[in-house]
């Protein structure tokens, strides 16, 4: 089997790459561990122009939000089902100088596209906002599993479920050969195991663990409600609850630390209990040091690529950035520098 390019991984990242090259007429195949980490299976699917304990504008947000929605329908399209979830997300006030600050915001250009309405006062007894708090719009979630599965028959025959033996590779005559496959370029997109890979093994990624609990609770907005945790209600009373970020404890397997931690924010957030706690699930999301993706070409191997390293945001991200190393890898076009991996070749 000749192709133009192998793709290593079918998390979001190799997902998106592998459907914007086929689109643009290229001959891919796609390589995927189907019992590895897996961190794109339990992640949330939150795509929030307004994150962090400061509530600050999500880095590129400008860049990256007109494609999110446009990307995702046309995914849809292609494999008839439903996974992207428009939803305003609802963060409330710590205090009355934080409401002040929005309030200020409001009058601000740049958070136009992103701003529903202010609220002054609580949006319901069974919050704890006494100060109100900001809706968002140009928000929501995506049903990852589900995109990932319509896109697993989508490929079809392309995508070849099995570990991934980087000994097995070499290179002759102009291409890379791997067991049957002849192919003009690689692309690892496996997420953490391109950490593990000799080609990639110089960047900086930084792992972090998450877990995340599906809940069932009452009170259900048609908001999401995010402080402290994210509450999505995926129907039925049922609720993504989540999430924790730690960098210390990469154990697989989930953790009841981890599941206190969660429980305990959203009380802090939601004053009803919880009645049912459905399932615990964890996942080592592949971070950078600087928390910027990883784009780009090996500085020596021939037609060695990564498109990697998107960690929590990786719905967010990716479309925009797989435009971006699409164009990059069949026109020639330039990498920002924040996001090229050339910014760390003075580390090899």
């Amino acid at each position: 089997m000749e192709i133009d390019f192998l793709l290593i991984g079918q998390g979001i990242a190799g997902t998106a790459l592998a459907f914007r090259l086929m689109k643009a007429g290229k001959k891919v195949c796609i390589i995927d561990q189907p019992k590895g980490n897996q961190s794109s299976r339990v992640a949330a699917g939150l795509f929030n122009p307004v994150t962090g304990r400061k509530m600050v504008k999500t880095w590129n947000a400008d860049l990256l939000f007109p494609e999110i929605e446009p990307f995702y329908n046309l995914l849809e399209a292609e494999t008839g089902r439903k996974f992207i979830h428009k939803q305003n997300i609802y963060r409330p006030f710590l205090t009355i100088e934080e409401q002040n600050e929005w309030m200020g915001h409001s009058a601000e250009a740049g958070f136009q596209e992103y701003l529903e309405k202010i609220y002054t006062e609580s949006q319901g007894e069974n919050l704890n906002d006494i100060y109100g708090g900001v809706m968002l719009k140009n928000s929501g979630w995506l049903a990852i599993n589900q995109m990932l599965e319509g896109m697993q028959d989508y490929f079809g025959e392309k995508l070849i479920q099995e570990y991934f033996d980087e000994k097995e590779l070499s290179r002759e005559d102009g291409f890379w050969k791997y067991k049957d496959i002849k192919t003009k370029a690689i692309i690892f997109c496996n997420g953490l195991g391109a950490m593990n890979s000799s080609f990639f093994n110089f960047l900086p990624f930084a792992p972090v663990k998450g877990e995340i609990l599906e809940v069932r609770q009452a009170f259900c907005p048609d908001y999401i409600v995010n402080r402290g945790v994210f509450r999505i209600h995926l129907g039925d009373g049922v609720h993504r609850v989540g999430s924790t970020y730690t960098k210390h404890d990469l154990e697989e397997g989930p953790t009841e630390s981890a599941k206190e931690e969660i429980l305990g924010r959203l009380k802090d957030l939601i004053s009803l209990p919880v009645d049912e706690i459905i399932s615990h699930k964890t996942g080592i999301r592949p971070a950078t040091r600087d928390r910027k993706p990883f784009l780009g070409k090996h500085p020596e191997a021939e037609s060695v690529y990564i498109f990697d390293g998107f960690g929590a945001k990786g719905v967010s991200l990716v479309p925009y950035f797989s435009k971006l190393m699409c164009s990059f890898l069949l026109e020639k076009t330039s990498i920002s520098k924040e996001v090229d991996i050339a910014r760390y070749f003075n580390y090899i």
